[in-house]
């Protein structure tokens, strides 16, 4: 022990303790690789690896035994033959005895590996057994043969898991239909001819769209990691318990690919509420009542807080947006949304006090002041985890959060690290056991790389840290954060193909507010169904944390460098853990000398934040005294229009808030007094959340024309939540904005015949920017544009110096409209590889027969458009 280590009762040596105890991470490992290789194999492969494996370890196990009676024998004749000659006959005795210990040595380290490979050679047999047994479920039983002929049927059902939504698509200028899904086993089938056959297989049932009655729309929500949506009214689908069963009719059709856990898909098509057979459990009910009780102590707070409480909590991430999910994913902040074992570790610690000194009389927490005896307190802790796995639903995730959080308590208690990795090789190794498909799940592998990366390398750097005065506390959370960065990073690259340059520091400035708000968290949902507003009270204290994460992770986000693309395959993992490496090893000797150390920390300063004027000197971006600029968000739009001083009217919004944001953040817009909506598609107005991130807003002006319903109420949604004022544009009106003016020209305040769509309805500008000329068509169709050539707008419509054409450049356009704008300069705004073909080959030629220089985003990026009169340009981005 050691009174240097700044505790009051010392802690043990890491150098002390001896080598680690890594006997247990080889049948770990092999457990893993055989398990994930097996669940995809055909059972003749599985059964002869068990066989082989157990046949091999048998085989050593027999040589074993072998060798060890040889050696008892050897050695006993050696003795006697030593002990019966002359002095000169003991000394050669003796020395064959020193020999014999050599070789006796030598055999215990033969006996040893042979028990070692024994050992990976069962545990081998054990997983492929494991394995085999788990895909033998998928492939028993009718489903699998009914899913061939894609039979209708009726099933009956038990629900596995939490219902969740699928996340909205941007696909073209609509939102494509989100579904609800949810897993389950199949526990009776009707056929269509009456048969009925009982069995046990897991499915995953999804129901279409039109197949949730009182389900809400429109944009908000997140896939995945047990995700669901809600936008105001709450289907009855979605307030489903695990462990209801459900009677469905449903087309059972071939699981989506290979290699997954389910041995079909149910697609349940109708418009009926869910049929319910069987109640849930009582333990399901009461974990039901409880989260439910948080979701409506929380429905108060703002929606950050209100989304981000039940993640924090209970896994419940309902409430995230799209917008707040890809900020998440963008700092590498996804696990705070998911139950971890940083959850029960918080709530543990919070009831034993330090784990150090549960057993010492110095020990704190709740149950210390309540004056539990320590017997007590355990079975209590346990009976605590234990009601943490059932409320946070038993799923694998959640049970391997249990298990990571009982290893990260085990560290805090023992002192004693090295016994750590043993225990970490045993979760990894009975997990894998029971659950053959945790091999092959990104979320398991990452939990092992985090909580390996916490009890191998992070104490190691922080102490490193401190030896270079950094302060203790400061230097734990630093090497944490670093060196489970380092460690998931190339994993996470594989699925994102991306990497986050800002995940260390936003983990970290995250990490301060992750106690408070999810032991408020908790105290809020043991408090719902006890007193409503004593939760709502503890909710409201909760927030505060909660909006402290959310700001740094969309402030993360928001950053121009905040990540930059990478190869998303192993290749490109592997490829990252050598730069990791690289970029360690560069880091530990950069740190002996302060000035270069600050340098490199401020050049990765720069390349993140990446400050517009030091961007316009390095890159040209934006080009001085721009006017116009026409941002690449793929297949949609978004322009901007300069007023100046870092202001500008936005133009559209795009389909994807991040590029949208991205768009403006390079362009240095920082507020806006007008932002235009031309119509409510999908690709015009799904960005919008990523335009008023961070900027005051005068006002949104929309067409009148309000379809499609759902987009439409989101931008409604929108403007309410931030209060911004909505107005509706008509042909005739004008505003101005400094040295920037325009005119309305479409639609009239009462069109007819009415608009046939959306398109028809786009609001159309006519603009000038000093002594430029611009004209922003929407979307407008042949048949508007016809309507607006007849206008009395139409004598305005001749030689303008750049046109925004119409419909991301259709082969829809009216010829004599082309011809009668004649534009100098033509802009498209399209999506790379899109599948409508646009811009088309007919409307650039027509553009171009009239003298026009015609640009496209897909090709040419951020395009902004400078100077006037003989000196017009475009820059490039």
């Amino acid at each position: 022990m050691h009174a240097a280590s700044g505790r009051r009762l010392g802690a043990s040596h890491p150098r002390a303790e001896g080598p680690v105890d890594l006997r247990l991470v080889a049948p770990a490992a092999a457990v893993w690789l055989t398990a994930a290789v097996s669940v995809g194999a055909s059972p003749g492969r599985v059964t002869a690896v068990a066989a082989v494996s157990l046949i091999a370890a048998g085989a050593l196990s027999v040589a074993g035994r072998r060798a060890a009676r040889t050696g008892r024998g050897d050695g006993d004749t050696g003795t006697g033959s030593g002990s019966g000659g002359s002095g000169a006959g003991q000394r050669e005795a003796g020395t064959g005895r020193g020999g014999s210990g050599a070789g006796q040595g030598r055999g215990v380290v033969r006996r040893g590996l042979r028990v070692s490979v024994a050992a990976v050679l069962l545990c081998v047999a054990a997983a492929a057994a494991s394995a085999g047994l788990h895909a033998a479920d998928l492939r028993r039983g009718p489903v699998p043969a009914l899913a061939e002929r894609y039979a209708e049927v009726t099933a009956e059902v038990e629900i596995t898991s939490d219902p969740r939504l699928t996340r909205p698509r941007i696909s073209g200028d609509h939102v494509a239909p989100t579904a609800l899904l949810f897993d389950a086993d199949v526990t009776r089938v009707t056929q269509a001819d009456g048969t009925v056959l009982a069995t046990r297989t897991p499915v995953l049932v999804i129901v279409d769209a039109r197949s949730r009655r009182g389900a809400p729309r429109g944009f908000g929500g997140r896939s995945g990691r047990g995700a669901s949506r809600e936008t105001g009214g709450r289907s009855p689908w979605l307030s489903l318990l695990p462990s209801t069963r459900l009677r469905v009719a449903a087309r059972v059709v071939p699981a989506l690919s290979d290699g997954e856990d389910i041995a079909a898909v149910l697609r349940v098509r109708g418009s009926a509420p869910p049929d319910v057979v069987g109640a849930p459990s009582g333990p399901q009910r009461f974990a039901g009542r409880l989260r439910e009780g948080l979701r409506k102590a929380t429905g108060g707070l703002d929606a950050d807080a209100r989304a981000l409480l039940p993640g924090l909590v209970v896994g419940d991430t309902s409430r995230v947006t799209p917008e707040l999910d890809d900020a998440f994913e963008a700092t590498d902040l996804t696990h705070l949304l998911a139950v971890s074992g940083g959850n029960l570790v918080i709530v543990l610690a919070l009831f034993i006090g330090p784990p150090g000194l549960a057993q010492r009389v110095e020990r704190r927490g709740l149950a210390a002041r309540l004056g539990v005896p320590l017997r007590a307190t355990a079975l209590l802790g346990g009976g605590l985890t234990l009601a943490f796995v059932v409320v946070c639903r038993p799923d694998p995730s959640v049970l391997r959060a249990a298990a990571c959080g009982a290893i990260s308590l085990l560290a805090i208690a023992t002192g004693r690290r090295r016994s750590l990795i043993p225990a970490l090789a045993a979760a990894v190794l009975l997990l894998v056991l029971y659950d053959p498909w945790l091999a092959r799940s990104y979320g398991f592998l990452l939990s092992v790389l985090a909580t390996g990366a916490l009890l191998t390398l992070a104490p190691r750097w922080s102490a490193a840290l401190q030896r270079r005065r950094v302060p203790a506390r400061a230097a734990e959370a630093l090497a944490a954060a670093a060196t489970a960065q380092a460690l998931c990073a190339p994993v996470v690259a594989v699925l994102s193909a991306r990497v986050s340059l800002v995940a260390v520091p936003c983990n970290l400035l995250a990490e301060f507010a992750v106690a408070p708000a999810t032991v408020l968290g908790f105290a809020t949902l043991a408090a719902g169904p006890l007193a409503m507003p004593v939760a709502e009270v503890l909710a409201w204290w909760a927030s505060w944390p909660a909006r402290w994460i959310a700001d740094i992770a969309r402030t993360g986000a928001a950053q121009p460098g905040a990540g930059v693309d990478w190869p998303d395959s192993w290749t490109g993992a592997v490829l990252l853990a050598l730069v990791t490496v690289a970029a360690v090893t560069v880091g530990r000797r950069l740190l002996r000398h302060p000035l270069p150390s600050g340098v490199g920390a401020l050049l990765l300063l720069l390349f993140v934040v990446q400050p517009p004027p030091l961007t316009r000197v390095i890159t040209g971006w934006p080009p001085p005294g721009w006017r116009f600029a026409m941002c690449d968000v793929g297949q949609g739009d978004a322009s901007v229009l300069a007023v100046g001083d870092g202001s500008a009217v936005v133009v559209d919004a795009g389909p994807d808030p991040v590029l949208a944001d991205r768009c403006l953040s390079t362009l240095g817009v920082t507020r806006i007094p007008l932002v235009v909506l031309t119509h409510f598609h999908a690709d015009h107005v799904a960005g919008l959340p990523g335009v008023l991130r961070g900027r005051p807003v005068g006002a949104i002006e929309t067409t009148g024309f309000e379809e499609p319903l759902e987009q439409a109420e989101f931008v409604r949604r929108e403007a309410h939540a931030r209060h911004i004022p909505l107005t509706r544009a008509v042909a005739g009106e004008g505003r101005s904005a400094g040295d920037l003016d325009w005119r309305v020209l479409w639609p009239p305040p009462d069109p007819f015949p009415p608009p046939d769509g959306p398109n028809d309805a786009s609001v159309t500008l006519l603009v000038r920017s000093g002594g430029l000329r611009l004209l922003l068509l929407g979307d407008l169709e042949p048949p508007a544009q016809r309507a607006l050539a007849r206008s009395p707008a139409a004598a305005e419509l001749a030689g303008v110096d750049v046109l925004k054409v119409a419909h991301h450049g259709s082969a829809y356009q009216d010829p004599e409209l082309i011809r009668r704008v004649a534009p100098r300069l033509a802009l498209v705004s399209v999506g790379g590889d899109n599948p409508y073909g646009h811009p088309a080959p007919s409307t650039v030629a027509a553009l171009r027969a009239r003298g026009a220089v015609v640009l496209r985003t897909d090709e040419d990026g951020d395009l902004a458009v400078t100077g006037e009169g003989e000196g017009l340009g475009v820059a490039r981005h």
